[in-house]
């Protein structure tokens, strides 16, 4: 399988065609957009072009994609993105109890119809907060999964177990959905403080080979996606975690 990585993971690298640079002679065939990366469409893809990358999936928040979704679409065409993921609510817009959480997933279906009349997919990328269980007893992931039954998911399988749920349930439940995976690391507990506890694809405690294997057999994922959400050093952490996957049978 072709690796992507989440460009998200080298934001705070200011050279752009370094760090695509580096990735294409690393290894990797793909790279996964955010809003931050595309600003320059045409330029991003002329430079990927140049190297061999292709762009799969990309992030695009839905307050965009429903207040101008020509132009998101006309991005994503650009920018040869088949799939776009919504990727995250920030705190003061999540919903509290089970209605809440069903609307914000009327939205999602909604978004999602568009998208797909466009000729692209239509996802939902987790984080932790859709695995907490909420007062009412709402887990928020099962609302969306069930309301917005048209609606793909990126699963960040590291946020699922930071969420304080099993992957390998949620994987055997809903492996239908599952269309693209982050692949994330957790280090042990005391370590990689300065990277918010976050480890290198392989180098930390998630059972990565089991994990992959499941989603291998199981799952429709078309996209592998690596990322670490504060990597120390970017470069190393591409470099590592390709490495890494691939000696565990990519």
């Amino acid at each position: 399988m072709d690796l992507s990585y989440q460009l998200y993971s080298s934001r705070a690298d200011a050279d752009l065609a370094g760090v695509l640079k580096h990735l294409a002679e690393t290894g990797y065939k793909q790279v996964e957009g955010f809003g931050g990366v595309m600003g320059d469409p045409a330029g991003l893809r002329a430079m990927m072009d140049a190297l061999g990358l292709t762009m799969p999936s990309a992030h695009f928040a839905i307050d965009d994609l429903e207040a101008k979704p020509d132009e998101m679409l006309s991005l994503a065409e650009t920018l040869g993105v088949q799939t776009i993921y919504a990727p995250f609510l920030p705190p003061e817009d999540r919903p509290t109890d089970g209605a809440g959480w069903t609307a914000f997933a009327e939205r999602l279906a909604k978004v999602g119809e568009g998208v797909r009349s466009a000729g692209r997919n239509f996802g939902w990328h987790n984080h932790d907060f859709e695995f907490f269980a909420l007062e009412d007893g709402t887990v928020p992931m099962e609302v969306i999964l069930k309301t917005a039954s048209d609606v793909e998911w990126e699963a960040d399988i590291a946020w699922v177990v930071r969420g304080g749920a099993d992957p390998f349930a949620w994987i055997d439940r809903h492996a239908a959905r599952i269309s693209s995976v982050h692949l994330k690391d957790i280090a042990p507990d005391g370590e990689c403080l300065d990277e918010d506890g976050w480890a290198d694809v392989g180098e930390g405690t998630m059972p990565w080979a089991e994990l992959l294997a499941a989603v291998r057999t199981k799952t429709p994922a078309r996209t592998y996606v690596m990322e670490h959400d504060k990597p120390s050093d970017p470069r190393r952490f591409a470099e590592r975690a390709f490495k890494n996957v691939q000696m565990m049978g990519s």
